[in-house]
């Protein structure tokens, strides 16, 4: 990994001390993690953090009837602040994380993480950051959940992650990010359909309002 390669990927390092990006890439290593790899499991020690360079990784909850719940996705410039915060305080990963897409991460093993947020105030700042971005997104999902009609909250998310009117993703996909279940989904879709607002295909939804 080069100077330059880490920065294109985390522009917030560019005013950085050039000994904090050195050390960043020192201690990191490279890697390829394929689609649909489990990074963390609920309960797993952080032996490391990922400061991902391409591609997403999602993290999420899983209820006790299996039901899972969309909490936060990370991209390119962003490391998890839960895995942060589990190497900073010695507790064990809280949640669940999965590669959504193939991701190249910078991975910093969890002593050299330590001592760099111990020794660089630009660490501090951009952990902090990171923590007050993920804090508003996580208060909004808890919003949503307990005060938001999911009829509602299932059409907001059609229109804002669909391209030119179509989505392409499984009824599972969206139940996961929305924290309910397939059925619920299903059933909502059906009768969006029949109000001839939304045109369902296999693992696609495309949008029929004006």
């Amino acid at each position: 990994m080069t100077r330059d390669g880490f920065l294109r990927g985390f522009p917030l390092f560019k005013s950085a001390p050039r000994d904090l990006v050195a050390s960043l890439i020192a201690a990191g290593r490279s890697q390829a993690i394929p689609a649909g790899a489990h990074i963390y499991s609920e309960g797993d020690v952080c032996q490391g953090i990922a400061f991902v360079l391409s591609g997403e990784i999602r993290v999420y909850k899983i209820g006790e009837t299996g039901r899972e719940i969309t909490l936060y996705e990370i991209g390119p410039g962003e490391t998890c602040i839960l895995n942060a915060s589990c190497i900073l305080s010695g507790s064990t990963y809280p949640a669940n994380a999965v590669a959504a897409t193939e991701v190249s991460v910078l991975l910093v093993p969890s002593a050299d993480f330590r001592g760099l947020v111990t020794a660089h105030e630009e660490m501090r700042i951009f952990v902090f950051s990171l923590l007050s971005q993920r804090l508003a997104t996580v208060m909004e999902l808890v919003e949503e959940v307990a005060f938001g009609r999911m009829d509602h909250r299932l059409m907001e998310y059609l229109v804002q992650k669909s391209d030119g009117n179509v989505l392409e993703s499984t009824h599972q996909k969206i139940a996961n990010d929305l924290g309910t279940s397939r059925e619920v989904v299903s059933r909502l879709l059906k009768d969006l359909e029949r109000k001839q607002q939304v045109r369902l295909s296999r693992n696609s939804i495309t949008l029929l309002m004006a």
